[in-house]
């Protein structure tokens, strides 16, 4: 694998470490793999927890966020597997790392954080690792981003209580969606495959937890007050 990214030496042991505890976790998929290896993940995080970057935990980023945990985000890459020639739409923006890692492999990503600020700072970020790929929005992630369906992939990483049918709505023919699906407290994986006007929701992988989806078709921000 290659040498590290920015040329930012401090970080590449931590890297390569994080990318053996993904290995470990199940995820072997070679390309997966690597694209952990190219993309810092400390450029996007807030200062005072790049020293924790390469732990395989989720962690804080402000505003009650959280970047997601770094195995977990290689699940969801090797299960959905977008490609060079596809359209990638992500719901929560959050850092921008797995925008990143999306636009690595995708062709154009789309990213709805409803979080200003955050997205300012994904942006930033995304600018400085020189990603040229990814157009950003603040807005309601739960009703996706229609001016530029169909979209090939959709990944959503917070919690919904059911698959909103706009993002449903959304996926090209032959699309396919991961989502966490279940109560505030505990999900589970779904993945949403459409094929013509049959569109399938398989349970993958076991119990996890995300922060909750906020909008019109997921939980209301006053509902978590």
């Amino acid at each position: 694998m290659g040498s590290d990214p920015l040329g930012d030496v401090r970080y590449t042991g931590y890297r390569r470490k994080l990318i053996e505890e993904i290995r470990a976790r199940g995820v072997d998929d070679l390309e997966t793999l690597q694209l952990f290896d190219r993309v810092p993940r400390h450029i996007f995080l807030p200062e005072g927890v790049q020293p924790r970057a390469y732990e395989d935990n989720a962690i804080p980023i402000g505003y009650g966020q959280t970047a997601s945990q770094p195995s977990l985000q290689a699940y969801y890459l090797s299960i959905l597997r977008p490609t060079e020639d596809e359209k990638v739409l992500e719901i929560g923006t959050g850092c921008g790392y797995l925008t990143a890692l999306l636009a690595m492999m995708a062709d154009r990503v789309y990213s709805v954080e409803r979080v200003r600020e955050l997205s300012k700072r994904a942006r930033k970020a995304l600018d400085a690792f020189g990603v040229k790929n990814a157009a950003l929005l603040v807005g309601d992630g739960t009703i996706g981003w229609r001016k530029y369906a169909p979209f090939d992939v959709i990944v959503v990483s917070a919690a919904s209580p059911s698959v909103p049918k706009a993002l449903v709505e959304q996926l090209a023919d032959g699309g396919r969606m991961l989502i966490p699906v279940g109560s505030r407290d505990i999900q589970e994986l779904t993945l949403v495959k459409k094929s013509g006007s049959a569109v399938t929701e398989e349970r993958v992988g076991g119990e996890v937890k995300f922060v909750p989806l906020l909008g019109r078709f997921a939980w209301s921000e006053e509902a978590g007050a």
